[in-house]
């Protein structure tokens, strides 16, 4: 198991080539200055099984990520949590999404985020290559920023402070 010093993740998916995937790489960066040591942010272009090892040993979780669901405009910012995700059964553990990561997680005793949140940002087009975000996302980036602070926030206020001799 990796030892981790802080209690809280901000694990940040996305692939800064293929533009809007990319916002919530950029959400992270705008936040990395503004957090305390309880709060890791990290950076991933890693999905599958991957989250395993990135989420492990951590108390809390809050993952930002583009999404395309057509429901929303783009630029809106969509909180999930891990009950919205329903389980696929994926061709190869490469594939593996949040659900069948905490069952893995569950199944191996694994140390994992009892709370886990996920912010996604209705996206335009996460599939083409090239730099930079479209207008609505570009425009909706820093209401993303504050929605994750506000979360960070209000998960450091309930953070209990850790028993001597443990972490969290």
């Amino acid at each position: 198991m990796s030892e981790r010093s802080a209690c809280i993740l901000v694990l940040a998916l996305g692939n800064d080539l293929l533009g809007d995937d990319g916002v919530g790489l950029e959400a992270a960066r705008q936040i990395a200055g503004q957090v305390d040591g309880s709060v890791d942010v990290v950076e991933t272009g890693e999905a599958g099984l991957a989250l395993l090892e990135l989420m492990e040993g951590y108390e809390r979780a809050l993952l930002i990520d583009s999404v395309v669901t057509g429901r929303y405009p783009p630029g809106t910012v969509i909180e999930f949590s891990p009950e919205d995700f329903r389980k696929v059964v994926a061709p190869s553990p490469h594939y593996a999404g949040l659900p069948e990561v905490m069952e893995m997680a569950h199944r191996l005793q694994i140390p994992f985020p009892q709370h886990i949140r996920v912010l996604a940002m209705e996206v335009l087009n996460p599939y083409d290559f090239r730099i930079g975000f479209s207008e609505p996302v570009q425009e909706a980036l820093p209401q993303l920023v504050q929605r994750t602070l506000r979360i960070l926030r209000q998960w450091q206020q309930k953070t209990v402070p850790a028993a001597e001799g443990t972490r969290c």
